[in-house]
Protein backbone atom coordinates (compact mmCIF):
# COMPACT_ATOMS: atom_id res chain seq x y z
CA UNK A 1 0.00 0.00 0.00
CA UNK A 2 1.83 2.92 -0.83
CA UNK A 3 1.68 6.10 1.49
CA UNK A 4 0.01 9.12 1.31
CA UNK A 5 1.63 12.07 0.37
CA UNK A 6 1.12 14.68 3.80
CA UNK A 7 -0.13 17.94 4.05
CA UNK A 8 1.77 20.43 6.46
CA UNK A 9 -0.31 22.04 8.63
CA UNK A 10 2.38 23.43 10.86
CA UNK A 11 2.42 26.76 11.05
CA UNK A 12 6.41 27.32 10.20
CA UNK A 13 7.82 25.65 8.60
CA UNK A 14 4.60 24.95 6.58
CA UNK A 15 3.35 23.34 3.39
CA UNK A 16 5.78 24.61 0.53
CA UNK A 17 3.93 26.23 -1.77
CA UNK A 18 3.20 24.06 -5.06
CA UNK A 19 5.08 26.02 -8.00
CA UNK A 20 8.64 26.31 -5.71
CA UNK A 21 9.63 22.72 -6.20
CA UNK A 22 9.77 23.41 -10.06
CA UNK A 23 11.30 27.17 -9.34
CA UNK A 24 14.17 25.16 -7.28
CA UNK A 25 14.55 23.02 -10.20
CA UNK A 26 15.44 25.91 -12.51
CA UNK A 27 17.58 27.56 -9.82
CA UNK A 28 19.47 24.69 -10.07
CA UNK A 29 19.99 24.30 -13.99
CA UNK A 30 20.80 28.59 -14.18
CA UNK A 31 23.14 27.84 -11.38
CA UNK A 32 21.59 30.31 -8.88
CA UNK A 33 22.61 28.15 -6.06
CA UNK A 34 26.45 29.17 -7.14
CA UNK A 35 25.82 33.16 -7.97
CA UNK A 36 27.90 35.83 -6.79
CA UNK A 37 26.29 38.07 -3.98
CA UNK A 38 28.25 40.65 -6.00
CA UNK A 39 27.71 39.85 -9.10
CA UNK A 40 24.77 41.32 -11.87
CA UNK A 41 22.97 38.07 -11.68
CA UNK A 42 22.07 38.55 -7.52
CA UNK A 43 21.47 42.37 -8.50
CA UNK A 44 18.82 41.33 -11.02
CA UNK A 45 17.25 39.18 -8.51
CA UNK A 46 16.84 41.58 -5.46
CA UNK A 47 15.39 43.97 -7.95
CA UNK A 48 12.53 41.55 -9.14
CA UNK A 49 12.03 40.53 -5.97
CA UNK A 50 11.73 43.94 -4.48
CA UNK A 51 9.74 45.00 -7.26
CA UNK A 52 7.41 42.08 -6.94
CA UNK A 53 7.06 43.00 -3.37
CA UNK A 54 6.33 46.08 -4.08
CA UNK A 55 3.44 45.69 -6.59
CA UNK A 56 1.85 42.60 -4.56
CA UNK A 57 1.73 44.88 -1.61
CA UNK A 58 1.40 48.01 -2.98
CA UNK A 59 4.12 49.79 -1.02
CA UNK A 60 3.92 53.65 -1.12
CA UNK A 61 7.27 55.43 -2.19
CA UNK A 62 9.61 56.28 0.69
CA UNK A 63 9.95 52.46 1.71
CA UNK A 64 12.88 50.57 1.79
CA UNK A 65 12.88 46.80 1.55
CA UNK A 66 16.05 44.32 3.26
CA UNK A 67 17.13 40.72 2.99
CA UNK A 68 18.19 39.07 6.36
CA UNK A 69 18.33 36.02 7.77
CA UNK A 70 15.19 35.54 9.87
CA UNK A 71 12.40 37.65 11.62
CA UNK A 72 14.07 36.74 14.66
CA UNK A 73 17.04 38.64 13.75
CA UNK A 74 14.74 41.42 12.66
CA UNK A 75 13.26 41.96 16.47
CA UNK A 76 17.17 42.51 17.64
CA UNK A 77 18.04 44.61 14.78
CA UNK A 78 14.77 46.82 15.26
CA UNK A 79 15.41 47.46 18.91
CA UNK A 80 19.17 47.95 18.44
CA UNK A 81 18.84 50.49 15.68
CA UNK A 82 15.53 51.69 16.30
CA UNK A 83 15.37 52.45 20.19
CA UNK A 84 18.16 54.44 22.52
CA UNK A 85 15.90 53.86 25.66
CA UNK A 86 12.28 52.58 25.66
CA UNK A 87 10.15 50.26 23.90
CA UNK A 88 6.72 49.22 24.31
CA UNK A 89 5.37 45.69 23.31
CA UNK A 90 1.82 44.65 23.13
CA UNK A 91 2.10 40.75 24.47
CA UNK A 92 -0.34 37.99 24.06
CA UNK A 93 1.50 34.42 23.59
CA UNK A 94 4.76 33.41 23.16
CA UNK A 95 6.06 35.49 20.00
CA UNK A 96 5.41 38.93 20.96
CA UNK A 97 6.79 37.71 24.46
CA UNK A 98 10.05 36.89 22.87
CA UNK A 99 10.13 40.27 20.61
CA UNK A 100 9.63 41.89 24.26
CA UNK A 101 12.33 40.13 25.54
CA UNK A 102 14.83 40.88 23.40
CA UNK A 103 14.29 44.57 24.37
CA UNK A 104 15.41 44.06 27.68
CA UNK A 105 18.00 42.01 26.98
CA UNK A 106 19.38 44.72 24.36
CA UNK A 107 19.45 46.88 27.52
CA UNK A 108 16.45 49.14 27.07
CA UNK A 109 13.41 49.97 29.02
CA UNK A 110 10.79 47.59 28.05
CA UNK A 111 7.13 48.32 28.69
CA UNK A 112 4.54 45.90 27.66
CA UNK A 113 0.98 45.42 27.83
CA UNK A 114 -0.47 42.34 28.10
CA UNK A 115 -3.41 40.08 27.81
CA UNK A 116 -4.16 36.53 28.29
CA UNK A 117 -3.53 33.70 25.88
CA UNK A 118 -6.31 33.28 23.49
CA UNK A 119 -7.28 36.90 23.79
CA UNK A 120 -6.88 40.18 22.12
CA UNK A 121 -6.44 43.92 22.41
CA UNK A 122 -9.02 46.61 22.02
CA UNK A 123 -8.13 50.04 23.39
CA UNK A 124 -5.32 51.55 22.19
CA UNK A 125 -3.46 54.02 24.58
CA UNK A 126 -0.77 56.70 24.90
CA UNK A 127 2.89 55.55 25.91
CA UNK A 128 4.47 58.48 26.70
CA UNK A 129 8.29 58.44 25.97
CA UNK A 130 8.21 55.05 24.24
CA UNK A 131 10.37 54.77 20.96
CA UNK A 132 8.87 52.24 19.53
CA UNK A 133 5.82 50.30 19.64
CA UNK A 134 5.93 46.85 18.55
CA UNK A 135 2.32 45.12 17.50
CA UNK A 136 2.23 40.86 16.60
CA UNK A 137 0.02 41.04 14.13
CA UNK A 138 -0.92 37.90 14.24
CA UNK A 139 0.53 35.58 17.30
CA UNK A 140 1.23 32.45 16.02
CA UNK A 141 1.69 30.43 19.28
CA UNK A 142 -2.22 31.14 20.09
CA UNK A 143 -3.92 32.04 16.82
CA UNK A 144 -4.99 35.61 17.79
CA UNK A 145 -4.97 38.63 15.14
CA UNK A 146 -4.46 42.15 16.17
CA UNK A 147 -6.36 44.03 13.08
CA UNK A 148 -5.15 46.92 11.21
CA UNK A 149 -8.19 49.48 13.25
CA UNK A 150 -6.11 48.95 16.32
CA UNK A 151 -2.65 49.97 14.99
CA UNK A 152 -4.23 52.97 13.53
CA UNK A 153 -5.28 53.83 16.70
CA UNK A 154 -2.01 53.84 18.27
CA UNK A 155 -0.58 55.41 15.84
CA UNK A 156 -3.27 58.38 16.54
CA UNK A 157 -2.22 58.05 20.11
CA UNK A 158 1.39 57.91 19.86
CA UNK A 159 2.39 60.14 16.77
CA UNK A 160 5.98 60.55 17.77
CA UNK A 161 6.62 56.46 18.58
CA UNK A 162 7.88 54.78 15.64
CA UNK A 163 5.10 51.41 15.13
CA UNK A 164 6.57 48.24 14.67
CA UNK A 165 4.68 45.41 13.12
CA UNK A 166 5.29 41.40 13.32
CA UNK A 167 3.73 40.49 10.37
CA UNK A 168 5.57 36.44 10.27
CA UNK A 169 2.09 34.89 9.87
CA UNK A 170 -0.27 37.47 9.21
CA UNK A 171 1.24 38.17 5.52
CA UNK A 172 0.66 38.27 2.46
CA UNK A 173 -2.99 37.45 3.63
CA UNK A 174 -3.42 41.18 5.71
CA UNK A 175 -2.50 44.11 3.96
CA UNK A 176 -0.14 46.26 5.80
CA UNK A 177 -1.50 49.62 6.69
CA UNK A 178 1.51 51.62 5.17
CA UNK A 179 0.24 54.89 6.43
CA UNK A 180 0.20 54.64 9.91
CA UNK A 181 3.38 51.98 10.82
CA UNK A 182 6.71 52.62 10.27
CA UNK A 183 8.08 49.03 9.87
CA UNK A 184 6.61 45.38 9.02
CA UNK A 185 8.68 42.40 8.68
CA UNK A 186 8.10 38.59 7.79
CA UNK A 187 10.33 35.54 7.34
CA UNK A 188 8.88 33.51 4.20
CA UNK A 189 8.57 29.68 5.66
CA UNK A 190 4.77 30.77 6.54
CA UNK A 191 2.81 32.89 4.18
CA UNK A 192 4.98 32.11 1.23
CA UNK A 193 5.24 28.66 1.31
CA UNK A 194 9.37 28.31 1.21
CA UNK A 195 12.12 26.78 2.78
CA UNK A 196 12.77 28.57 6.04
CA UNK A 197 15.81 30.65 6.00
CA UNK A 198 15.09 34.39 4.64
CA UNK A 199 13.68 37.35 6.51
CA UNK A 200 12.35 40.46 4.90
CA UNK A 201 12.35 43.92 6.47
CA UNK A 202 10.64 46.63 5.62
CA UNK A 203 10.66 50.26 6.85
CA UNK A 204 10.08 53.76 5.90
CA UNK A 205 12.35 57.13 5.85
CA UNK A 206 11.18 57.87 9.30
CA UNK A 207 13.48 54.36 10.52
CA UNK A 208 16.23 55.26 8.40
CA UNK A 209 16.45 58.82 9.90
CA UNK A 210 16.44 57.19 13.56
CA UNK A 211 19.06 54.86 12.95
CA UNK A 212 21.22 57.36 11.84
CA UNK A 213 20.63 59.54 14.51
CA UNK A 214 21.19 57.11 17.15
CA UNK A 215 24.54 56.14 15.25
CA UNK A 216 25.30 60.14 15.32
CA UNK A 217 24.75 60.31 18.98
CA UNK A 218 27.60 57.46 19.50
CA UNK A 219 24.77 54.91 20.43
CA UNK A 220 25.39 50.69 19.14
CA UNK A 221 23.22 50.06 16.10
CA UNK A 222 24.74 46.97 15.50
CA UNK A 223 27.57 45.01 13.46
CA UNK A 224 27.02 44.19 10.13
CA UNK A 225 23.03 44.51 9.68
CA UNK A 226 22.83 48.06 11.11
CA UNK A 227 20.05 49.67 8.67
CA UNK A 228 22.82 51.99 7.52
CA UNK A 229 24.71 49.04 5.95
CA UNK A 230 22.08 47.61 4.45
CA UNK A 231 20.34 50.87 3.21
CA UNK A 232 23.82 51.17 1.35
CA UNK A 233 23.64 48.42 -0.09
CA UNK A 234 20.17 48.03 -1.19
CA UNK A 235 21.43 50.96 -3.26
CA UNK A 236 23.23 48.73 -5.38
CA UNK A 237 20.42 45.93 -4.79
CA UNK A 238 22.88 44.20 -2.66
CA UNK A 239 23.34 42.94 0.92
CA UNK A 240 26.21 43.48 3.39
CA UNK A 241 27.17 40.05 3.84
CA UNK A 242 26.45 36.43 1.69
CA UNK A 243 22.14 36.16 1.54
CA UNK A 244 20.22 33.79 1.23
CA UNK A 245 20.79 34.19 -2.37
CA UNK A 246 18.46 31.11 -3.13
CA UNK A 247 16.02 32.70 -1.18
CA UNK A 248 15.74 35.67 -2.54
CA UNK A 249 15.51 34.04 -5.71
CA UNK A 250 12.90 31.68 -5.26
CA UNK A 251 10.94 34.97 -3.40
CA UNK A 252 10.49 36.61 -6.45
CA UNK A 253 9.05 33.98 -8.31
CA UNK A 254 6.69 33.32 -5.55
CA UNK A 255 5.77 36.61 -6.00
CA UNK A 256 5.18 36.30 -9.35
CA UNK A 257 2.83 33.50 -8.35
CA UNK A 258 0.58 35.25 -6.20
CA UNK A 259 0.37 38.61 -8.43
CA UNK A 260 -0.34 35.97 -11.67
CA UNK A 261 -3.12 34.41 -8.96
CA UNK A 262 -4.26 37.82 -8.05
CA UNK A 263 -3.31 38.58 -4.29
CA UNK A 264 -7.03 39.54 -3.82
CA UNK A 265 -8.38 36.12 -4.58
CA UNK A 266 -5.83 34.34 -2.25
CA UNK A 267 -7.15 37.02 0.27
CA UNK A 268 -11.13 35.71 -0.41
CA UNK A 269 -9.63 31.90 -0.27
CA UNK A 270 -7.90 32.12 2.44
CA UNK A 271 -11.10 33.93 4.31
CA UNK A 272 -13.24 31.10 3.13
CA UNK A 273 -10.88 28.36 4.33
CA UNK A 274 -10.99 29.97 7.69
CA UNK A 275 -14.87 30.65 8.27
CA UNK A 276 -15.28 26.57 6.85
CA UNK A 277 -13.15 25.64 10.01
CA UNK A 278 -13.96 27.96 12.42
CA UNK A 279 -17.81 26.90 11.46
CA UNK A 280 -16.77 23.52 11.94
CA UNK A 281 -14.93 23.67 14.94
CA UNK A 282 -17.80 25.67 16.65
CA UNK A 283 -20.55 22.94 15.83
CA UNK A 284 -18.25 19.98 16.96
CA UNK A 285 -19.13 18.60 20.52
CA UNK A 286 -15.25 17.31 21.42
CA UNK A 287 -13.10 20.16 19.35
CA UNK A 288 -13.51 23.88 19.78
CA UNK A 289 -11.66 27.05 18.82
CA UNK A 290 -9.51 28.49 21.31
CA UNK A 291 -10.19 31.79 20.37
CA UNK A 292 -13.59 32.96 21.44
CA UNK A 293 -13.85 36.66 20.37
CA UNK A 294 -14.77 36.70 16.49
CA UNK A 295 -12.79 39.73 16.11
CA UNK A 296 -9.92 38.73 17.58
CA UNK A 297 -9.47 35.31 15.63
CA UNK A 298 -6.83 34.80 13.27
CA UNK A 299 -7.36 33.63 10.00
CA UNK A 300 -3.73 32.47 8.75
CA UNK A 301 -3.65 30.36 12.54
CA UNK A 302 -6.47 28.55 13.55
CA UNK A 303 -5.97 26.94 16.96
CA UNK A 304 -8.32 24.30 18.04
CA UNK A 305 -9.07 23.33 21.92
CA UNK A 306 -8.69 19.76 21.47
CA UNK A 307 -8.34 18.06 25.55
CA UNK A 308 -7.59 14.82 25.88
CA UNK A 309 -8.75 14.01 21.89
CA UNK A 310 -5.27 15.77 20.96
CA UNK A 311 -3.26 12.73 20.63
CA UNK A 312 -6.16 10.55 18.67
CA UNK A 313 -7.41 13.30 16.33
CA UNK A 314 -3.96 14.43 15.42
CA UNK A 315 -3.42 10.06 14.53
CA UNK A 316 -6.62 9.92 12.47
CA UNK A 317 -6.01 13.22 10.55
CA UNK A 318 -2.32 12.10 9.90
CA UNK A 319 -3.86 8.68 8.84
CA UNK A 320 -5.35 10.59 6.23
CA UNK A 321 -2.28 12.66 4.79
CA UNK A 322 -3.00 16.01 7.21
CA UNK A 323 -0.55 16.97 9.53
CA UNK A 324 -1.88 19.01 11.91
CA UNK A 325 0.57 21.25 14.22
CA UNK A 326 1.40 20.65 17.78
CA UNK A 327 0.01 23.14 20.15
CA UNK A 328 2.39 26.09 21.22
CA UNK A 329 4.20 25.46 24.65
CA UNK A 330 2.60 24.31 27.69
CA UNK A 331 -0.56 23.75 25.16
CA UNK A 332 1.04 20.94 23.18
CA UNK A 333 -1.02 18.16 24.69
CA UNK A 334 -4.17 20.06 24.66
CA UNK A 335 -3.78 21.93 21.47
CA UNK A 336 -3.89 21.61 17.74
CA UNK A 337 -3.04 24.95 14.81
CA UNK A 338 -3.97 24.78 11.84
CA UNK A 339 -2.17 27.13 9.08
CA UNK A 340 -4.07 28.48 6.83
CA UNK A 341 -1.87 29.77 3.88
CA UNK A 342 -1.81 29.58 0.16
CA UNK A 343 -0.02 26.53 -0.05
CA UNK A 344 -3.41 25.35 1.34
CA UNK A 345 -5.66 24.81 -1.08
CA UNK A 346 -9.91 25.30 -1.01
CA UNK A 347 -9.80 21.31 -1.86
CA UNK A 348 -7.49 19.94 1.41
CA UNK A 349 -9.13 22.93 3.99
CA UNK A 350 -12.80 21.17 2.90
CA UNK A 351 -11.44 17.60 3.42
CA UNK A 352 -10.05 18.59 6.70
CA UNK A 353 -13.70 20.00 7.60
CA UNK A 354 -15.10 16.93 6.45
CA UNK A 355 -13.08 14.43 8.68
CA UNK A 356 -13.24 16.54 11.91
CA UNK A 357 -17.07 16.66 11.58
CA UNK A 358 -16.95 12.87 11.35
CA UNK A 359 -14.61 12.30 13.95
CA UNK A 360 -16.28 11.21 17.40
Amino acid sequence: MSKLPIVNFTPGPSQIFYTVEDHIRTAFREGIPSVSHRSKTFEQAFQHTTTGLKDLFQIPDGWHIFFVSSATEIWERSIQNLVAGHSHHFVNGAFSSKFHEFSGLLGRVNGKTEAAEGEGFSQPFEFPGAELIAVTQNETSTGVRTGNDFIAGLRAKNPEALIVVDGVSSLPHLQPDFQNIDSVFFSVQKGFGMPAGLGVWMVNERCLEVSNKMASKGHFTGTYHTLQALASNAKKFQTPSTPNVLGIWLLGKVCEDFLRRGIDNIRKETLYKSVLLYQTLDKHKLIQPFVNNLVHRSETVLVANSGNQTERLNNYLLSHGLQPGDGYGNKKSSQLRFANFPAHSREVYEKLCDLITVFE
